[in-house]
C-alpha cells in the first residue's frame, strides 16, 4: 500500500512539474520594477563648497523648527542629498524622518521637483538644471507636540536641538569632507550652550564658525530662558563647562560642594585616562520635568536630562546620578576609541554594533566608578546600585538562550520599544551585564598582580593614547585582548568570548566575590532600592512574587518563570485588590510577608483583564527579597578600593 501511494505521488509530482513548465512557457512573467537611480558611494574627497544651514527655533507655541539649507553644486543632472538615518550614540537607524515636512527645493529662484528614493527613503533625487551653482532647500522639523508623538524637545522654557535632525547633506562624500556653516535664531533673551564655536551674534541670530557635517551633527545645543554656565576646570589644559538649563530660575542654584563634585569628576577622569580628547568639553544639562529625558554622548559634549531639583534635593535624587560620568566617559570610549565595524563614512551607511559590550559595557562600568570616585554617588550608593544590577542578571532567564553578544543587535532589532517579557527576551544587556564582566576582569587583574595592576591601567593604555586628539581611533576584538595582555598576560580571548559570545545561564558575579562581596537577598530594601521605587512611583517585588506594579495598579513587569508568571499573570493587567482589600503597594508587601508565615494565606489578587475579572492565587512563601552586597571577609575589599577616589 505504501509503495503504491509513493508511486502515485511521484507520478502526480512529475505531471505537476511538466504542467508548470508548460504554463511558464505560455504565460509571460510580470515585468519587474525598473532599477532605482544609483546613489554614489561615499568618497573621502572634499566637497565642492560649504553648505549653509539656518534654523529658526522661535516658534515655541507650535514647537516647529523652520530650516533653510543651501547646497553648492557644480554640475547639472541627477543629484542626491540625504537626510541622516543612523544615530551615533543611538546605535540604530532611528532618526526622525517622519518629522521632516514641507520640503521645497529651488534652483536659480525656481522651484524644481524632488523624488524620494524608493529603496533608500532617506535619500532625495533632484534634476539640477544647467547653470545652477546652488540648491536651496526649505523645510520644517516638526518636534513632538506631546509625549505620544515622540520625545519633547521644546518647552516654553527650553529646547534641545540636535543638528542631526535638521541637516541635509550631499550623497557621495564622507561627512568629514563636507564643510558647513550653521546659524540659529532663538527666542528673545535665551542663552545656549553647544560644542560649536560662535562666529558672531546679531540679536536673536547666532552664526557658528565653519565646520564639517560630521562635527556639526556631533554638536547639539541646549538653550533656555533660565541658563547658567560653570567652569569646571579653569586651570586645566582646555575648558570644561557645566551648562545648565532649568524649568525655573531657582533650580539653577547649587551649593559650592555640589559644584566641587562636578569639578572632581573631571579630575578623576583625567587621573583614570591620563588624557583628554577634546579641545573643550560642554556638559549640556536639562534640569526639567517637561523636556524629554535624554543621555547621549558626543565627542566634545553630552546631552543629559536630570531632575528639575537635581541640586535642590541632592540627597534624594541620587538614583541615576552616574549619568554625567557615563556620558563623559564616552568622549574616550566610543567617540575617540571606536570599534572598527561601528565607524562609518557618513550617516546613511549602516553601523554595526558588535563591540557594544566595550563601547557601552565598559562605559557603564567606568560611569559607576567615576561617579563614586568624584562623589556623585557615595561609595555605599554605588555598591547598592551594583547590587541592583547583579540581581537583575542573577534573575534574567533570557540568559538561558541568548548570549550578551546577540543583545548588541537590539538597538536595531527592537529600537528600544517596550517588550512583553523583558526578562526572557533580553534587551540591551551589553550595558549592565557588560559592566559585570568588566568588574570581573578588573578584580582578576588585581588578584593576579597582588594589587599592583588593575583595569585602570588598561583604561590609560587603551583610551589615553594621542592626548588632545579628537579624531576617531578604531579598534578590533584582538586590539582589546592585546591591551589587556599588556596589563597582565592571561587568556583574555577565552575570558571574553566565554562571557560575551556564549550562552551563560549563570550571571557573571565572580567579580563581586573576588572584589570582597557577595550578592544576597534580605527582607529590607537598601536606600538605593527605596529611592528607585519612589522614583518609579510603583512597587517592585521582582525577586519575590516576580512582578512590578505601577502606582495605578497596572502590572509593569512580570519575571519569566517566576511565581506571578506561573500564576498566569502578564504585564498590562490591573491589580484591583489584595486579599480582599483595595490595592495599595504597601498592602501587597504586607501580603507577601504574611504568606511567609507557616499558617499565612497565599497572596490572592483580584485581577482586571479588560472587561473581565479573575482571582489569582500566587504560590509563593519566600517573603520579601531585596538585593544587597554582603562583605566576604576571606577576600580583600577590592571593590571598595575600585570605588575610592584617586589621589
Amino acid at each position: 500500500m505504501g509503495c503504491f501511494v509513493k508511486a502515485l505521488f511521484f507520478s502526480v509530482s512529475v505531471l505537476s512539474l511538466a504542467a508548470t513548465a508548460a504554463l511558464a512557457q505560455s504565460v509571460p512573467l510580470p515585468e519587474s520594477a525598473p532599477p532605482t537611480p544609483a546613489i554614489a558611494a561615499p568618497r573621502d574627497v572634499p566637497y565642492v563648497g560649504p553648505l549653509k544651514i539656518a534654523v529658526d527655533a522661535t516658534d515655541l507655541d507650535r514647537k516647529i523648527w523652520n530650516v533653510t539649507t543651501t547646497i553648492p553644486v557644480n554640475k547639472a543632472g541627477d543629484f542626491v542629498f540625504y537626510y541622516p538615518q543612523w544615530v551615533p550614540g543611538g546605535h540604530s537607524p532611528r532618526n526622525d524622518l517622519d518629522k521632516l515636512a514641507g520640503l521645497v527645493v529651488t534652483a536659480n529662484g525656481k522651484r524644481i521637483p524632488w523624488t524620494r528614493d524608493v529603496v533608500e527613503v532617506h535619500a532625495f533625487h533632484v534634476d539640477v538644471p544647467a547653470g545652477t551653482t546652488e540648491l536651496k532647500l526649505s523645510y520644517q522639523f516638526l518636534t513632538a507636540v506631546n509625549g505620544k508623538v515622540g520625545r519633547i524637545e521644546v518647552t516654553p522654557e527650553m529646547l534641545n536641538l540636535q543638528w542631526l535632525q535638521v541637516v541635509m547633506y550631499p550623497a557621495g562624500y564622507y561627512t568629514r569632507q563636507i564643510p558647513i556653516e550653521a546659524s540659529i535664531k532663538l527666542p528673545e533673551g535665551w542663552k545656549f550652550a553647544t560644542a560649536l564655536e560662535t562666529a558672531k551674534s546679531d540679536g536673536q541670530v547666532t552664526t557658528f564658525k565653519p565646520t564639517s557635517v560630521e562635527v556639526l551633527v556631533d554638536s547639539p545645543m541646549m538653550a533656555g530662558k533660565y541658563f547658567k554656565s560653570i567652569e569646571l576646570d579653569p586651570a586645566g589644559p582646555v575648558p570644561v563647562r557645566l551648562n545648565l538649563v532649568a524649568d525655573k530660575a531657582e533650580n539653577l542654584e547649587a551649593k559650592p560642594e555640589q559644584i566641587q563634585i562636578h569639578k572632581d569628576l573631571v579630575q578623576q577622569a583625567y587621573k583614570l585616562y591620563g588624557s583628554h580628547h577634546y579641545d573643550h568639553y560642554d556638559f549640556l544639562v536639562a534640569m526639567s520635568e517637561n523636556l524629554g529625558g535624554i543621555g547621549l554622548e558626543h565627542h566634545r559634549s553630552s546631552e543629559n536630562g536630570v531632575s528639575p531639583k537635581y541640586f535642590n534635593e541632592w540627597d534624594k535624587q541620587f538614583v541615576g546620578r552616574d549619568l554625567l560620568a557615563h556620558e563623559y566617559t564616552h568622549s574616550w570610549n566610543g567617540k575617540f576609541r571606536r570599534a572598527a565595524d561601528l565607524w562609518t563614512p557618513n550617516l546613511n551607511v549602516p553601523m554595526r554594533d558588535s563591540m557594544m559590550w566595550v563601547y557601552e559595557g565598559q562605559t557603564q562600568y567606568w560611569g559607576y566608578v567615576l561617579a563614586a570616585r568624584s562623589g556623585l554617588l557615595t561609595k555605599q550608593q554605588a555598591m547598592d546600585a551594583i547590587a541592583a544590577t547583579a540581581a537583575t542578571y542573577d534573575n534574567r532567564r533570557g540568559r538561558d538562550w541568548r548570549p550578551v553578544q546577540d543583545t548588541t543587535n537590539d538597538p536595531i532589532i527592537a529600537n528600544r520599544k517596550p517588550l512583553s517579557w523583558l526578562s526572557w527576551q533580553r534587551s540591551e544587556d551589553y550595558y549592565s551585564e557588560g559592566q559585570l564582566v568588566w568588574l570581573d576582569a578588573d578584580t582578576l587583574i588585581r588578584e593576579k598582580t597582588g594589587g599592583k595592576k588593575s583595569l585602570d591601567d588598561f583604561a590609560k593604555a587603551f583610551f589615553g593614547v594621542d592626548n588632545g586628539a579628537w579624531n576617531e581611533k578604531t579598534y578590533t576584538f584582538d586590539d582589546v585582548v592585546a591591551a589587556l595582555n599588556g596589563v597582565y598576560a592571561y587568556d583574555w580571548a577565552t575570558f571574553l568570548k566565554t562571557r560575551i559570545q556564549e550562552v551563560q545561564p549563570k550571571a557573571p558575579l565572580d567579580g563581586l566575590e573576588r572584589g570582597g562581596y557577595k550578592l544576597v537577598y534580605t527582607d529590607t530594601p537598601t536606600e538605593f532600592m527605596k529611592t528607585a521605587e519612589a522614583r518609579s512611583k510603583g512597587t517592585s517585588l521582582a525577586y519575590s512574587l516576580g512582578l512590578s506594579v505601577g502606582a495605578d495598579g497596572v502590572l509593569t513587569d512580570v519575571q519569566w518563570g517566576g511565581p506571578a508568571f506561573n500564576a498566569g499573570l502578564t504585564q498590562g493587567l490591573t491589580v484591583v485588590a489584595v486579599n480582599g482589600e483595595a490595592y495599595e503597594g504597601d498592602k501587597l508587601k504586607a501580603a507577601v510577608k504574611a504568606a511567609a508565615k507557616a499558617d499565612g494565606p497565599l497572596v490572592e489578587l483580584l485581577i482586571k483583564d479588560g472587561s473581565r475579572y479573575k482571582t489569582v492565587k500566587i504560590d509563593y512563601r519566600g517573603g520579601l527579597r531585596y538585593p544587597r552586597l554582603e562583605r566576604v571577609a576571606t577576600a580583600p575589599d577590592r571593590l571598595g578600593d575600585i570605588l575610592t577616589p584617586r589621589k
